[in-house]
């Protein structure tokens, strides 16, 4: 601990409008007692298949010296070190309201229907050599996950970075005055979702919501290239003391000038502003370069460097599931397995095809993807899914295995790139690890929903369809 509490008992029951048992002083803060750690506060947050009461017992045998619960959780005597409250949604967002007003964190806000996490890590990542940074904790981007990213800012921080989702129209706007980021990005707007929206206008309108809560004479950061750039533009100027910022391959605020992709990554030569910067992004696909353009546009500003931040991109690492590559060992060598089973739209399926394109295969190896269905696209999946046979063609994949409704690219591929298909994930794992060899870069995505993931656990531990077998990353 930094010896500074990052909430005290008679801080957060001021804040949170409750009464404290007991004194305490809390470091963290957590709403999963699976990840609760020592010093944390934990708010028993009632879900609609779990509530958090249930496991406040958990939460303390990890160690967390307080619970923020709206009724006596069973198990905890009397001198339990609790924050009674009347609602501990509305206490957990008292306190990310007040985590985002005590300290002058300068803050930036992210959302878009693809590359947002990326983008907030690399954000997290290229601002930690220039202060102190506070960010959201893998994708902690709804209603909970905001107020709980912003409750555990601690007031010296130098800089906020979090990242907004959304399902459905009206839900970014109260997020976004919640964070009151000075830099908002929106990566762009691609048909994720689209399930709750009657057209893509909607669903841009909706991501531009993120501008109510901007702070005065802020930025708005937006993808020059997207297609909804021209919407999103006269929607920020509704505000006239909000300033745009594009960022894009060409004809923007932010360029690049020079790109060169390789299968580790790529070398970029940007203008910023007029401004030239040569830089490294080290990790692989051209949606990394815009994704690193719309990191330099916000980090310009927020008025740190972006210089410094350009440097720092070398140095980016792969999430898990977002691209997070693994060599496994098989009988007569190893094969390549890249993750990406985190969750699928269009958009991102189409960068990750790309991304497998420019990774070769050794020796008589195959470029294969396996993937999963995504999800929530409405009346047009079928013409989505099929859509992707273009990509996956013009990228030379080799095979394409399928399951669900991605089955139905299948048929608008040539013969030779059939592969297996299978109702499910699960059903598919086994085939999967089977059908790998030496060589082989392998590529598994799909909606989180498609358990994509079971695919790729299952080729971690090859060893059952292949001998001998380890895996590493």
């Amino acid at each position: 601990m930094s010896g500074i509490p990052l909430w005290t008992a008679a801080e957060a029951a001021g804040v949170a409008g409750g009464s404290a048992t007991r004194d305490w002083a809390a470091e963290g803060v957590s709403i999963d007692s699976r990840t609760a750690a020592p010093g944390d506060l934990f708010v028993a947050i009632k879900g609609p298949e779990h509530d958090g009461h249930d496991y406040v017992g958990a939460a303390f045998s990890a160690g967390a010296v307080a619970a923020v619960v709206h009724r006596r959780p069973a198990g905890v005597g009397p001198d339990g070190p609790l924050l009674l409250v009347d609602d501990t949604l509305a206490a957990l967002t008292a306190l990310g309201r007040e985590g985002r007003n005590r300290g002058t964190a300068r803050v930036v806000a992210v959302t878009g229907s693809a590359g947002k996490t990326g983008t907030k890590e690399a954000l997290r990542h290229a601002l930690a050599g220039q202060g102190a940074i506070s960010a959201s904790a893998a994708s902690y981007n709804n209603l909970w996950g905001v107020p709980l990213s912003l409750a555990r800012m601690p007031a010296r921080s130098a800089f906020g970075a979090f990242e907004v989702g959304m399902n459905r129209a009206g839900e970014i706007a109260p997020l976004s005055r919640l964070i009151r980021p000075h830099v908002a990005v929106i990566t762009n707007v691609e048909a994720a979702h689209i399930a709750f929206f009657p057209s893509m206008e909607a669903l841009a309108d909706a991501k531009a919501e993120i501008f109510e809560g901007i702070e005065p004479n802020g930025a708005a950061v937006l993808n020059r290239d997207n297609g909804f750039f021209d919407r999103l533009r006269a929607s920020a100027a509704r505000r006239p003391d909000l300033r745009t910022v594009s960022f894009g391959l060409s004809d923007a605020d932010v360029t690049a000038r020079e790109v060169s992709l390789d299968e580790e990554g790529s070398d970029v030569a940007a203008d910023i502003h007029g401004r030239r910067i040569s830089y490294r992004v080290g990790l692989p696909g051209r949606h990394w370069v815009l994704n690193s353009l719309a990191v330099l546009a916000a980090v310009d500003a927020l008025g740190a460097d972006a210089g410094d931040a350009a440097a720092s991109l070398r140095t980016l690492a792969p999430l898990p599931g977002r691209g997070q590559p693994h060599s496994v060992a098989c009988a007569g060598g190893t094969f390549t397995l890249i993750d990406e089973s985190y969750n699928a739209n269009p958009a991102s399926m189409r960068a990750a095809i790309e991304t497998l394109g420019r990774v070769p295969p050794r020796g008589a190896g195959r470029r294969i993807a396996i993937l999963g269905p995504m999800r929530e696209l409405g009346r047009e999946s079928a013409a989505f899914h099929e859509g992707l046979a273009d990509p996956l063609v013009e990228n030379g994949i080799d095979t394409v295995m399928a399951a669900g409704d991605m089955r139905a690219v299948l048929s608008r591929l040539p013969a030779g790139m059939r592969g297996a298909t299978a109702e499910t994930g699960e059903a598919l794992a086994d085939t999967a690890a089977e059908t790998v060899g030496p060589g082989d870069v392998v590529m598994v995505k799909g909606s989180n929903a498609s358990r994509m993931d079971v695919v790729v656990a299952r080729l971690l531990h090859a060893a059952d369809a292949l001998q001998p077998v380890t895996a590493g990353n």
